[in-house]
């Protein structure tokens, strides 16, 4: 199961993260049992039926933006989410960063604000202080190690800055 930072601590990611293969569209792409974070695409297209489906099988539902798509498209149905994740580009230029900040200052957003995408691990303690509280952490990083050296230092960026390009590499 995929391993989570949540609120300083590593715990299993229940949620499935849906994204569209090639050929597949908002609407034809088969919804997973369970949590799921869906793109704005799909929340779009099938929002009766999502909604519907958490409320029948008591599924929590998330949504997840990626780098261009800002909170503004969907303010009038953040409190219909448990979860929003914001996807990060290997080469982000802040987008997601306002994203998060949007969400949590203008929006009141206080549920779980989660990054995704190419999280690197030095810059976990910036993105903690522009709102998120949740990383997913990538299948090439080393959990142990990140348990070890970063998680002792979560809210303490003075000690943090000096040894997490040691947990990094």
């Amino acid at each position: 199961m995929p391993k989570l930072i949540k609120n300083g601590r590593i715990v299993s990611d229940e949620w499935k993260t849906l994204t569209l293969a090639d050929g597949e569209s908002p609407q034809s792409v088969k919804l997973p049992v369970g949590p799921v974070l869906v793109p704005l695409s799909v929340w779009k297209t099938r929002r009766t039926e999502l909604i519907h489906r958490e409320y029948e099988h008591g599924w929590p539902l998330g949504i997840w933006l990626a780098a261009e798509e800002g909170p503004e498209l969907i303010e009038h149905d953040i409190d219909d989410f448990t979860v929003i994740a914001v996807k990060f580009d290997k080469f982000s230029d802040g987008k997601s960063y306002m994203t998060a900040l949007k969400l949590r200052e203008q929006h009141r957003y206080s549920g779980e604000l989660r990054a995704i995408g190419d999280v690197p691990n030095d810059l976990l303690t910036y993105r903690h202080q522009v709102g998120f509280d949740a990383f997913v952490i990538g299948s090439h990083r080393n959990s142990t190690r990140i348990d070890a050296e970063v998680l002792p230092n979560w809210f303490n960026p003075r000690k943090l800055i000096g040894r997490i390009a040691a947990v990094a590499a």
